[in-house]
């Protein structure tokens, strides 16, 4: 792009992740000046999937529940970066997690709780220059098979064994050679002898660049048979034996499979298995069906939401997205596994991105919705006139009084956020919208004060668009009409609605009986399988009087096919997850806290705290105490959660992709290297859009873009 004497303006639509990405590379000092940026954004808030907002006694409203992974490298570069530049620490921020919990039902149908605490690593994510890299295909199985190695040799000691340290020779061929002999003369049929041929697949996968492919299938296939033999009476009456062996035999699935289907020297990576489930290709490799149905894969599953259209009864995942997501969960994380905020997703996240990007002039046009992206010209290289991005056409749902830019933030606690409705003062007309009820985030709500539209050159002159695919339909019809790729996209690339609520107890979990330190637990019953104790947000509130827990519940929420265009969407919606949460807690929360039901069998109601606004209103009683609290329904096309189907990541659009020549895209939903709805796709999705631009940051230092 040749320099020229005025800015090049970008307009960014979307203020989530991605689109806030992008505008914070752009807008680097070293840049110096050369992109004037503005994010257009629906309604009064950043965020996107991540936005947060405060409501009465400055309480924190999420979307569901945010939990930043000890992988997330991009992410946390940038916030780490963000907080820099405002003289903060982000380790102030985030409280490390180690521990993961998933539930599975006994033989006699009761909920049992496994938990597993991971060793904190070396260095913290998002640190440059560290230790971090791009893992090889190879690296993983190397990875895995150690780990393999030190859980079976804990699955002998609970079995009783007493086995001397395997003799391993340390020449490869060797290894190779006694390997083999230990699958042919039958020398497997013993727990000692399945330990020696472990310490052999160690030394033949960590020296071998080209596999001898056929001798460590058929090993891996007699060692699991052999094992589950030799196994199989005591993990009928030890739960712990069994959880270990299941994760045993789940993980020489993955390495038998990576083996079988070539994928060390495939140059397609984890891409090459994409059109497979991960439950049906962990089968294929030999994966046990009582492995594939453990609490483990299901806690899995649930965190990533991947069901179809919302129906418990249909875990669906890409084989590829599912296995490349976690081998970085499990063996490239830093510091924690896992990464708790010191607040909502807008207070550590969007507050302080948005603080820093108005300083650095960045402009926020907030309350526009997006209509329609007109596309002119001709695909193709030689075209004349080269397909571009002419219009971009808003609806303004409200204008700001005296012209003056909106302000979005409050301070809570001394920390800027987001309010979970807007400033109506600073709005002309303000209190007719409140009175009206104006909802300016419903995808159904269409009321406008005026309309807009920008056109290139005139107004702009690069478009990056950061909506979420769920929007795409409806506000890019000429690309999705013209663009054959465009319409294949929106068919494959899928998402889900979810839904989430929050309480705030009056009582400790642990005198409710919960038996464990406050953790994220996943696997749980629906429609809520997921749930976290996040007491650690209180202070960070400011009730007169705080409650002494707060607990986090979200899952998918099923399609049901009722989203007939119409005000009424979201309040349906929203009827329809207090019903099931309501339900939810009479029926299943006596499982996490047994002293939370009555003796008549009843959930115990008087347990929320109640806002002090509703207790001058008449303290509600009973069931209608959870109206105090707070949930949601994540229906907005573009509030739903992007899908990794099999199958669907050849039909993304890399935001690289240049075929207009003024456009590019940033989101979840591309071709991004991770291909699943997390902060980190989001974030590096946003840092390739800038790269199409500025071509900076280099692609290189967008760790994982390119990943096996």
């Amino acid at each position: 792009m040749e320099q020229s004497e005025r800015p090049i303006r970008v307009a960014i639509v979307g203020g989530g992740c991605a689109g806030v990405t992008a505008a914070f590379e752009l807008t680097r000092p070293e840049h110096r000046g050369r992109y004037e940026v503005t994010v257009y954004q629906l309604g009064w808030r950043l965020g996107g999937k991540g936005a947060s907002g405060r409501g009465v006694h400055g309480r924190i409203e999420e979307h569901g529940l945010h939990v930043w992974m000890g992988w997330y490298e991009n992410a946390f570069q940038i916030l780490r970066e963000c907080y820099r530049e405002l003289d903060r620490d982000f380790l102030q921020a985030f409280i490390p997690a180690t521990t993961i919990a998933v539930t599975e039902r006994d033989t006699r149908g009761q909920w049992e709780l496994w938990m597993r605490s991971f060793p904190p690593m070396e260095g913290l994510p998002g640190d440059i220059g560290g230790a971090a890299r791009h893992p090889t295909v190879r690296d993983y199985i190397v990875h895995v098979v150690a780990l393999v190695r030190t859980l079976f040799a804990d699955v002998v000691s609970r079995a009783g064994e007493a086995l001397s340290a395997p003799r391993v020779t340390g020449v490869p061929e060797s290894a190779a050679e006694a390997l083999a002999a230990l699958v042919h003369y039958g020398e497997l049929a013993t727990l000692a002898g399945i330990t020696q041929g472990l310490a052999l697949l160690e030394v033949v996968i960590t020296s071998f660049t080209d596999y001898p492919g056929t001798i460590l299938v058929r090993f891996l296939d007699a060692a699991v048979a052999n094992a589950r033999r030799l196994l199989e009476s005591r993990l009928e009456n030890d739960p712990e034996l069994r959880r270990i062996w299941q994760v045993i035999d789940l993980a020489l699935a993955t390495v038998r499979g990576q083996i079988r289907f070539g994928l060390v020297n495939d140059p397609r990576g984890f891409d090459a298995i994409d059109d497979y489930d991960c439950r049906e290709w962990l089968l294929l490799n030999g994966a046990a069906a009582s492995s594939v149905d453990s609490g483990y894969l299901r806690g899995l599953y649930g965190l990533g939401f991947a069901y179809e259209d919302g129906d418990f009864q249909r875990p669906r995942v890409s084989a590829g997205v599912a296995l490349r997501g976690f081998l970085r969960a499990f063996f490239t994380y830093r510091g924690a596994i896992f990464w708790k905020m010191r607040g909502g997703m807008g207070d550590v996240v969007f507050a302080p991105l948005y603080e820093v990007l108005r300083r650095r002039g960045v402009r926020f046009a907030f309350f526009h919705r997006l209509r329609n992206v007109r596309v002119a010209g001709v695909s193709g290289p030689g075209a004349p006139d080269a397909a571009h991005v002419e219009a971009l056409d808003f609806d303004v749902q409200a204008e700001i009084r005296d012209g003056q830019p909106y302000e979005p933030l409050v301070t809570v606690q001394g920390m800027p956020a987001w309010p979970s409705c807007p400033d109506y003062h600073q709005l002309v007309d303000g209190d007719r919208f409140r009175h009206e009820s104006w909802d300016f985030e419903s995808h159904w709500d269409e009321r406008c004060v005026a309309t807009r539209s920008l056109r290139v050159g005139d107004d702009f002159d690069l478009a990056v668009l950061a909506v979420g695919i769920g929007a795409i339909p409806y506000v890019c019809r000429d690309l999705v009409g013209r663009d054959p790729r465009w319409r294949e996209m929106v068919d494959h690339v899928r998402t889900v609605a979810t839904h989430a609520f929050q309480l705030w107890l009056r009582t400790a979990t642990s005198d409710l009986g919960w038996p464990e330190p406050p953790i994220t637990l996943s696997g749980f019953a629906p429609p809520f399988d997921t749930c976290a104790d996040m007491r650690h947000l209180l202070p960070l509130e400011s009730w007169p009087s705080p409650p002494i827990g707060l607990v986090y519940f979200c899952s998918v929420l099923p399609d049901d096919g009722d989203y007939a265009e119409g005000g009424s969407v979201p309040a349906r919606k929203r009827e329809l997850v207090r019903a099931l949460a309501v339900d939810f807690l009479r029926r299943q929360a006596k499982h996490l806290w047994p002293r939370a039901i009555d003796e008549s069998g009843e959930f115990r109601w008087d347990l929320l705290a109640t806002p002090v606004a509703a207790i001058g209103a008449g303290d509600p009683a009973g069931e209608g105490r959870f109206a105090t609290q707070f949930w949601t329904a994540n229906v907005n096309p573009s509030d739903r959660y992007t899908l990794a189907l099999p199958g669907s990541s050849k039909y993304r659009i890399s935001p690289l992709d240049a075929t207009y020549d003024n456009l590019t895209i940033a989101g979840d939903w591309t071709e991004c290297g991770v291909n699943t709805g997390c902060v980190e796709a989001a974030v590096i999705s946003g840092r390739l859009a800038a790269h199409a631009i500025a071509r900076a940051p280099r692609l290189e230092d967008i760790m994982g873009y390119d990943h096996p």
